[in-house]
């Protein structure tokens, strides 16, 4: 077959990754971001330097796809609208990005097509929030988000008292969800093709960094009985179809207690909580993002192996050029397979990589991942 000319907006470590499953299929991908230092650039069949927050330059990048996608929501959606307009396909679509890169409006759909999740209101800034809490109308604790712009825990304040509120809190537009009591927090990957077809992942179980809040830990399948597990992947499915996205939808979930399931949030795109379908899966991933956007047959989902993965985070207390300890020792474990980004510098909590553990159980997986996270420190010269 002749393959369409692909562009992706975003050079990361996704970015990366979605070169990677191309090219077992020789498919020609170009890619957009700043400069060749981004982890994409040299996995590109053409890199292209430029901005995706500049309306001109996605314009420009685009006019010469056939298919445009993204490696992340934080783009000039403005320029993708007109894209669409001038006939050329963009996935997922431009509209859909800007309801799920807001997450007042992202709540605001769950509200108004009754799919359960967490009691929220909107504000406008600090000020605002505090007002609320000395009228009585919002009670402490809370979760605030910034509505645009977070991303890896960033956009986000855990306000549990007085003394949070007057140094943690966030001045800008956001929003401010009740706080959930969490028995274990879950995660869904669906794609889903212009045609309709859909796969649907198996269920991952997150554990978050305490400090950095952003997923550290994962393991597949999710410790969660049959029906648990059954309503978690109807749900997924039925936000997916309602929102009617083209690409891939990861959907956060919280499990509570009582076993009520609620969409916390969701994103356009591949999503950290899917690295270990590299390994574990029939399909990546990121293989299955490119048959969906170019509307291809979609890959089975089945897992292979029971398989646990770990965020490799660059050490607490060094930013600098990256330096990995310990990589020897972790090469010596087995069925451990790392995946370094290519970044140069290291900061604290910054993603630098990440490792999947595959073992006969869930328990064998998890302790090869936690092997594995012990084995390695990224630190800086």
């Amino acid at each position: 077959m002749s393959f369409p000319r692909l562009g992706i907006l975003g050079g990361g470590q996704l970015g990366k990754m979605l070169c990677q499953a191309g090219a077992d299929w020789h498919l020609p991908i170009h890619v957009l971001d700043l400069n060749h230092s981004f982890p994409a650039a040299n996995y590109a069949t053409k890199f292209t330097s430029g901005d995706f927050r500049n309306k001109q330059d996605v314009l420009e990048f685009g006019r010469r796809m056939d298919v445009v996608t993204i490696e992340i929501e934080h783009i000039d959606t403005a320029a993708l609208h007109q894209l669409v307009e001038e006939g050329i396909k963009v996935y997922p679509q431009p509209h859909i990005i800007d309801l799920i890169k807001d997450k007042g409006l992202q709540k605001q759909f769950y509200a108004e097509n009754d799919i359960p999740t967490s009691d929220f209101r909107l504000y406008n800034d600090a000020s605002e929030v505090s007002s609320a809490v000395a009228a009585g109308q919002l009670a402490l604790p809370f979760v605030q988000k910034a509505r645009t712009g977070g991303y890896d825990g960033q956009g986000v304040a855990v306000i549990r008292n007085s003394e949070d509120l007057e140094t943690k809190l966030l001045d800008v537009p956001c929003l401010v969800e009740t706080m959930v009591d969490i028995d274990k927090e879950l995660a869904i990957i669906v794609a889903r093709s212009p045609s309709g077809e859909m796969r649907v992942f198996p269920t991952v179980e997150m554990e978050f960094h305490p400090t950095a809040n952003l997923v550290e830990f994962l393991v597949c399948p999710a410790a969660v009985d049959s029906d648990t597990d059954a309503r978690a992947a109807a749900l997924a499915r039925q936000v997916t179809e309602q929102m009617g996205i083209v690409g891939l939808l990861a959907v956060e979930l919280f499990l509570t207690p009582e076993g009520e399931i609620l969409v916390n949030e969701v994103a356009p795109r591949p999503h950290n909580s899917g690295h270990h379908t590299i390994e574990a899966c029939v399909t990546s991933q990121y293989e299955q993002h490119l048959r969906a956007v170019l509307d291809l047959p979609l890959g089975a989902t089945d897992l292979l192996r029971p398989g646990a993965m770990i965020n490799l985070l660059g050490a607490e207390d060094h930013s600098g050029p990256a330096v990995y300890e310990g990589w020897e020792k972790l090469l010596s474990l087995p069925e451990v397979y790392p995946h370094l980004y290519g970044k140069a510098d290291t900061r604290p909590f910054r993603k630098m990589g990440h490792v999947t553990a595959l073992g006969d159980t869930v328990e064998m997986a998890r302790q090869r991942a936690a092997a594995a996270k012990e084995a390695v420190r990224i630190i800086s010269r």
